[in-house]
C-alpha cells in the first residue's frame, strides 16, 4: 500500500514540475493575480489522476488484494474472539447451574 502511495505521489510531483515549467514557458496560461501557485497545483492534480489510473493499475490491484486479505484476517480474529466469549459465557452459566 505504501508503494502505491509513493508511486502516486511521484507521478503527481512529476506532473507538478512539468506543469510549472510549461506555465513559466508560456505554453499554459498563468493564473489570475496571486492564484498562479494554486493553478499549477490544480492542473497537476487534474493531469496526474488519469495518468495514475492507467499507469498504476497493476499496483492498485496488488494493494487492493492486500487490503482484502487484511480485512479477512480481522474478520476471522473477531469471529474467533466471539467464539471464545460464547464458550466462556456457556461455561459460566453451566457452573452457575451446578452450584
Amino acid at each position: 500500500m505504501l508503494r502505491y502511495t509513493l508511486m502516486r505521489l511521484g507521478i503527481f510531483v512529476a506532473c507538478l514540475v512539468a506543469v510549472w515549467g510549461l506555465v513559466y514557458a508560456g505554453v499554459f496560461p498563468r493564473g489570475l493575480g496571486d492564484s498562479n501557485g494554486m493553478w499549477i497545483v490544480l492542473l497537476s492534480l487534474l493531469l496526474s489522476a488519469p495518468i495514475s489510473f492507467v499507469v498504476l493499475r497493476k499496483e492498485r490491484d496488488r494493494a487492493s488484494v492486500q487490503v482484502v486479505q487484511r480485512v479477512d484476517r480481522m474478520k476471522a480474529n473477531l469471529e474467533a474472539n466471539r467464539g471464545q466469549e460464547d464458550l466462556a459465557d456457556e461455561a459460566a452459566r453451566a457452573q452457575g447451574r451446578t452450584s
